[in-house]
């Protein structure tokens, strides 16, 4: 069973069977539904147990890899492998897509495309975080925008077309310089292009092409998991998204820059890396505060949310800089716990929206007594997205912490300067999750109104919510489950650096 193709089974089934989607009858909402939502629990069964049973943690090389000649004429192989770095985001693909499309159970206009969509993003994502060729890296990466564009533009809210243009613009934009950095590496050095992670981790370049390259899949990476500047296209998506589609936007989509930056710019360009550093760990800390202080200003709940996620992936970028161990394990936590919390805060968003149909902050408040169980629930996740000790948010932005103080990189001052500055990120995160808390669910507004009786979240909703809140403080309470994935390969992806 050891040369089962576990990989390509995981990659390949989603697409397959949800093009399967356009078979069944049309009407059939139901059926629909059900269908997809067993294709996303059989894939995560799966994933879990080929990655339980076949997979040795204490191997900080690649596991479960194939390789396939896919095109003759250049060299083209279908290529599949995962470590420690990324098995986490695998796992994390899987729970929020189950779960986001048992969010999307409302959806009703053109529900076998929306169904099929989600199932090809699946695919996608699987496909992008197991690949170990560069050009698959690529076809993979470009795989997701265009459901993302479709569920944007198709099932989003009043301005999504504009949104779902800015979204494309971006993200498309952004890929041009991926794709010139894979050419430039796969075609550097030989006749024959090279597009294989393993050979190319092990090739040095020029420092000047070097760093040129790593400029390209930074600016690529940037956009996709925003960094500032190149955040803008982040709040209108969101904004505008179906709350389902968001829940796959900040668990998934943003978890593919960063770990892209780890995957690519730290293994494959390790000079032009601790050139960089520096300035990620500037523009990380700039990041964590500029969203934060920009976050209370948003009117639009969906909108103040995004922003608070691109703080938090303010602390992955630094923790990318800060080449050490501890920053790096931090990093991958980090990916983990903010997938599970964006999309929660994402779907009690959109749940709260089904029941009022108000976006603005300013028209809600007085829902505390209407929605009890939203407001526990939402109550909770925004704890944790402001890293309360006991939940996953507060171990991961400890431990990046200490990955920037024990980095043998940096000189004291600095680091103290930086874990100063991070600080006063940190103090400012309280204040927009609880000012929101505080516009939607006190005071007297819909109390006083005449339609005071809601509906409260029914038995899916809260399945949703708890299922997502369980890895949350599990992970906040015992983080040990996550190091022990990654530890080893850390480990090897740092001693890279200190060896030379």
């Amino acid at each position: 069973m050891n040369n089962f193709p576990w990989l390509t089974l995981v990659v390949v089934l989603p697409i397959s069977a949800g093009s399967l989607i356009f078979f069944l009858p049309h009407k059939g909402n139901k059926v629909i539904k059900w269908y997809t939502i067993c294709i996303c629990v059989l894939e995560l069964l799966l994933t879990t147990y080929a990655f339980a049973y076949r997979f040795q943690l204490a191997d900080p090389l690649m596991q479960l890899t194939e390789n396939y000649k896919w095109i003759n004429f250049f060299d083209f192989y279908w290529r599949l492998g995962i470590d420690g770095v990324s098995i986490g985001p695998i796992l994390l693909t899987g729970f929020i897509t189950t779960l986001a499309t048992l969010a999307a159970w409302p959806v009703t206009r053109d529900s076998r495309l929306f169904h099929f969509l989600m199932l090809a993003m699946y695919s996608g994502q699987i496909g992008l975080f197991s690949s170990q060729d560069l050009l698959l890296f690529f076809i993979m990466w470009e795989l997701e925008l265009i459901p993302v564009y479709l569920l944007l533009s198709m099932w989003g809210g009043k301005k999504r077309l504009y949104s779902a243009t800015k979204f494309i613009l971006y993200t498309a934009g952004g890929s041009i310089f991926l794709l010139i950095g894979v050419l430039g590496i796969g075609l550097y050095g030989s006749n024959e292009p090279t597009l294989n992670f393993e050979t190319s981790a092990n090739q040095s370049y020029p420092i000047a092409l070097e760093i040129i390259f790593y400029i390209g899949f930074l600016i690529a990476f940037a956009v996709k998991s925003p960094i500032i500047p190149l955040h803008t296209w982040l709040p209108d998506t969101h904004g505008e998204a179906h709350y389902s589609t968001c829940m796959l936007l900040a668990g998934i989509l943003l978890k593919m820059g960063a770990y892209g930056l780890v995957r690519i710019n730290m293994e494959l360009l390790p000079h032009a890396h601790s050139i960089f550093s520096p300035w990620l760990m500037i523009v990380g800390t700039i990041q964590i505060i500029y969203a934060a202080s920009t976050s209370p200003g948003q009117r639009n709940l969906k909108k103040r949310i995004a922003y608070s996620s691109v703080s938090h992936m303010g602390f992955i970028i630094i923790g990318i800089g800060s080449i050490s161990d501890t920053g790096l394990n931090g990093v991958i936590l980090q990916i983990i716990s903010h997938g599970f919390i964006g999309a929660a805060l994402f779907f009690l968003a959109g749940t709260s929206y089904d029941r009022i149909r108000l976006v603005y902050l300013d028209e809600m408040g007085g829902m505390a007594i209407a929605i009890p169980k939203i407001f526990t629930t939402f109550s909770i996740l925004s704890m944790a997205s402001l890293a309360l000790p006991g939940m996953s948010g507060f171990v991961a932005e400890l431990i990046v912490f200490f990955g920037i103080l024990t980095s043998q990189k940096y000189l004291l001052m600095t680091k103290i300067l930086i874990t100063f500055v991070m600080a006063i990120g940190m103090i400012l995160t309280p204040i927009y999750s609880l000012s929101m808390l505080r516009q939607m669910f006190y005071g007297y507004k819909l109390f006083n109104a005449k339609k005071s009786y809601f509906y409260d979240s029914g038995p899916r909703e809260l399945f949703v919510s708890i299922s997502i809140l369980l890895p949350v403080i599990g992970i906040g309470i015992y983080p040990d489950f996550v190091f022990s994935l990654s530890v080893d390969k850390v480990e090897a992806i740092i001693s890279n650096y200190f060896s030379r």
